[in-house]
């Protein structure tokens, strides 16, 4: 039988072991607020972008004046600065970038004492459409000054972004008109009480349930609205089950990345081929990117006040009339976009038809040809990395509701976007002259 090892003798020790405990009472070193970042952090990147920035559309907004009643405005420059710096880190929602003020060393860099409140951050983030518009056109403006992004061949594409409203809410004509009339009788009984009623608290409360009523009939009222364009669109003998949502009338059922059905808006992009920048946004309330080619081209050109030479799109995307459009006399595009398989399996999708158009020849034949195809690869390294990256940064699922709030939203991501990709093309610019 073998010999079991001696059991270790335990060590015996008249001193306590030696351990480092928390001490919360000892006095930390005073330091200033700029000291809590080094001198490289994106934060500091984030407010200089936002120093360059023309916001006297903005400061004349503010009603609160020198020598005048009324509390002092936040500064228009620490809203878009809190807001930029919150879209690159992720954050999207206003009652948490609030608290992120108070407990981030970032952010509490960027307040440099200032107090903020949720709400006064969600209302800055959706007010100032036409602001946001105009930012985004400087920043790619900044970028083409420093020979960092050119505009001679973009790529489109739509990403489709769950909307705040729930499959629920989407309610039929006739239940619409019952929710209407009982939206509108709260709306009177609720007037009824406030006035019967003297006291200052209940009339607060009675006020904000009253307003609360009011915007239920306004968005039922916008539901019904809009059920005459859903119909259209839909077989006359299935008209009546057209339904619209009573939480956001202008979202949109539509089918998902994963194939399942959800109400949505579909947030359309162009990029820069090669610096990935973000050249033009917009928001529909359509599934289908299909004609979207023309009106992102056109706004690149108003916006940058150039047309792409070169556009790559993806098969959603293709419309025939559109393509045309997007190649003639006033845009001058050239069109990369696969060629849809046709229905007779023994035709060469590539090769023209009788009936096409010199346009349309050109492009089915150019999708054929192996140049054709090297461009087109760019595509898909280009717009879908954009996506992937918005993605990334918090885009899907919307705390805002309606086209203007959800476009305001898609602007700020493009220029955080933008701001990112600034740093890093003078990374690697600086990494090539080294």
């Amino acid at each position: 039988m073998a010999e079991s090892s001696p059991m270790p003798t335990p060590l015996l020790h008249d001193s306590p072991p030696r351990v480092r405990s928390p001490d919360r009472q000892q006095i930390l070193s005073a330091m200033s607020v700029d000291g809590l970042l080094d001198t490289e952090h994106q934060a500091r990147i984030v407010w200089e972008f936002c120093r360059g920035l023309d916001l006297s559309s903005l400061y004349n907004q503010i009603r609160s004046r020198e020598g005048g009643p009324g509390r002092a405005a936040l500064d228009p420059r620490l809203g878009v600065a809190l807001w930029l710096y919150a879209t690159l880190e992720g954050v999207g929602s206003a009652r948490a970038l609030d608290t992120l003020c108070i407990e981030h060393n970032a952010f509490r860099w960027l307040c440099g004492g200032v107090t903020v409140n949720y709400h006064t951050l969600a209302d800055f983030r959706t007010d100032h459409l036409g602001f946001l518009d105009r930012m985004l056109t400087h920043s790619v403006a900044v970028l083409r000054e420093q020979d960092l992004v050119d505009l001679n061949r973009v790529a489109l594409d739509g990403m489709r972004v769950r909307a705040s409203a729930g499959a629920a809410s989407f309610r039929r004509r006739p239940t619409l008109v019952e929710c209407l009339v009982e939206a509108e009788d709260q709306v009177a009984r609720l007037k009824e009480e406030m006035d019967d009623d003297p006291s200052a608290p209940s009339r607060r409360h009675a006020a904000a349930r009253e307003r609360a009523a009011r915007e239920r009939v306004e968005r039922v009222e916008q539901a019904l609205g809009r059920l005459p364009e859903l119909e259209a669109k839909k077989k006359p003998t299935d008209r009546d089950k057209t339904r619209c949502s009573t939480t956001d009338p202008q979202a949109t059922v539509m089918k998902m990345a994963d194939g399942g059905f959800r109400p949505a808006y579909n947030v359309e992009m162009a990029a820069a081929v090669g610096s990935l920048a973000i050249v033009a946004v917009e928001v529909t309330t359509s599934g289908s990117d299909c004609g979207q080619i023309t009106p992102l081209v056109d706004q690149v050109r108003d916006r940058h006040g150039v047309c792409p030479r070169e556009v790559l799109a993806d098969g959603g995307c293709v419309n025939l009339a559109d393509i045309e459009h997007a190649t003639d006399a006033s845009h001058g595009c050239t069109v990369y976009a696969p060629v849809p398989e046709p229905k007779d399996p023994t035709r060469d999708r590539h090769q023209a038809l009788p009936t096409d158009s010199a346009a349309i020849r050109e492009w089915r034949v150019r999708m054929g040809t192996e140049a054709g195809k090297e461009v087109y690869k760019q595509r898909a390294a280009t717009i879908e990395c954009v996506n992937v990256q918005t993605r990334n940064r918090g885009l899907l699922r919307l705390l805002v509701r309606g086209v203007e709030k959800v476009k305001a939203v898609a602007l700020w991501f493009a220029v955080a976007h933008n701001v990112a990709c600034g740093v890093r093309l003078h990374a690697e610019r600086l990494e090539a002259v080294t």
